[in-house]
């Protein structure tokens, strides 16, 4: 593994990957959960699907309706602290 940032929010502090990346990788997963990993413009990709389900929080809020905005919010924090694939 190459010497650098780890998580998403290394990559983050380190401007690879910005706030709205990550916003548009929350919006895909939104759309259609099952599409696999999610491919950044820098390379990286995070399989966000596989980190919902393992994190037992996440699985508990409603995706939908008033508590959608709660798991969002909820799944951000969950892949800021992911490790992502490099390119």
């Amino acid at each position: 593994m190459p010497a650098g940032p780890t998580t998403l929010a290394d990559l983050r502090k380190a401007s690879v990957i910005n706030s709205r990346e990550i916003v548009a990788a929350i919006d895909a997963y939104m759309r259609d959960p099952a599409a696999g990993a999610y491919r950044f413009p820098s390379g990286h990709s995070l399989d966000i699907t596989s980190i919902v389900d393992a994190t037992p929080a996440l699985r508990r809020i409603e995706r939908a309706g008033p508590q959608e905005k709660t798991f969002r919010n909820a799944l951000a924090g969950a892949i800021m602290a992911a490790h992502p694939t490099w390119p």
